[in-house]
């Protein structure tokens, strides 16, 4: 490839802050809930790039094919690789393309097509562009990406304040993360956390179904992580997530505290024996990132502990797309009382609408 940037090159990375910055000095974007890719196209030359530098094309062939078809001029662009069911982005069908056999791959292409959502532009033609400001890469990047091209975007972008905070509440629906925040005179800092996330934030209760043990402990010393359920309208309790990162004096005093609960742990356990067969959400379970089950000690479901949360996916049962935080203790819940009722519904957004810069809600 002729191109002035060579790969591997390491991202520009965000630094969470809380609630939308009020300052003019910012570009708002919605934060994609992808892999972060860069593509390098030089013609029928293209290479998709991950985050830590592996090479993604083998499994996203229809994303080098519509990069190909856009006719763009050599350039490196930054951005996100996203699929869409149904109206919204799909995590589970993402994670589901990174698959070593190639027939696979090819099924996967063609039911649940990538796309390509660029946001930055690291160098166009013979011209690197690390150290223009990002207005002035966002406006080459608006012309190095052809209007109209197929699973080829740019993403939505506003620096006024009000519409940002407008985004930030609505575009979860249509499966968003958040917000990016970049500073107008930013230079792209490769591995450096120079711009900010604004990410959704929300509290849940939870039933405490489990643990494990911390993995650089003696078993039974200290607690690793708290496995959380909730109940479904026909009262299932799912598997829905972890809570961990607790200091070490909590994760032994932990140990001690719940330990009264593992006796008679197993006995009716819906996460174990025969009622852990009817499609319900289980811990540890063998899956196609993990071959083995993953050993986890049962508790009496008499706890409830409530964690902050950002962000759920997997459709109905929903599980937390990331581990929770802790935030108290519920002596005052009953455990059978936690739901899935607390989540809540995002409104509805045209996803369409946003990849194609043309921001509303969902026509019913």
């Amino acid at each position: 490839m002729a191109l002035p940037i060579s790969p591997p090159v390491k991202p520009i990375l965000a630094t969470s802050v809380s609630g939308v910055p009020e300052r003019a000095d910012l570009v708002f974007e919605p934060k994609w809930d992808g892999f972060r890719c860069l593509v390098f196209a030089d013609g029928d030359e293209v290479l998709l790039q991950s985050r830590n530098g592996r090479d993604l094309a083998r499994y996203f062939p229809e994303v080098v094919e519509a990069v190909r078809a856009a006719g763009m001029v050599p350039a490196v662009l930054d951005g996100e690789l996203v699929v869409d069911r149904g109206a919204r982005l799909d995590w589970d069908a993402l994670t589901e393309r990174v698959h070593p056999a190639a027939s696979r791959v090819r099924k996967l292409a063609a039911e649940t097509p990538a796309r390509f959502v660029g946001f930055d532009l690291l160098a166009r033609d013979d011209e690197g562009l690390l150290e223009q400001p990002f207005t002035a890469r966002r406006d080459a990047l608006l012309e190095v990406v052809p209007e109209g091209a197929d699973r080829v975007h740019v993403t939505p972008a506003t620096s006024d304040v009000s519409v940002a905070r407008k985004w930030f509440h609505l575009f979860e629906g249509a499966g968003l993360d958040g917000l990016i925040a970049k500073p107008v005179g930013s230079t792209y800092t490769p591995g450096k956390r120079t711009l900010l996330k604004i990410k959704h934030e929300r509290t849940a209760d939870c039933v405490v179904g489990g643990l494990r043990w911390h993995i650089n402990t003696e078993p039974g010393t200290a607690v690793g992580s708290l496995l959380l359920g909730l109940h479904d309208e026909r009262g299932v309790l799912h598997f829905v997530g972890v809570v961990g990162a607790f200091p070490a004096a909590t994760r032994r005093r932990l140990a001690t505290e719940l330990s009264p609960l593992m006796d008679g742990g197993e006995r009716d356990h819906p996460w174990l024996g025969e009622q852990a067969r009817d499609g319900r959400r289980l811990p540890g379970a063998v899956s196609r990132w993990r071959t083995t089950e993953q050993e986890w000690v049962p508790l009496r479901r008499e706890r409830v502990v409530e964690v902050a949360y950002d962000h759920t996916e997997g459709g109905h049962p929903a599980r937390f797309r990331h581990t929770t935080q802790f935030v108290r203790w519920r002596p005052d819940r009953d455990p059978a009382s936690c739901g899935y009722d607390q989540l809540e519904e995002p409104a509805s957004y045209d996803l369409d609408a946003v990849l194609h810069g043309d921001v509303r809600p969902r026509s019913t």
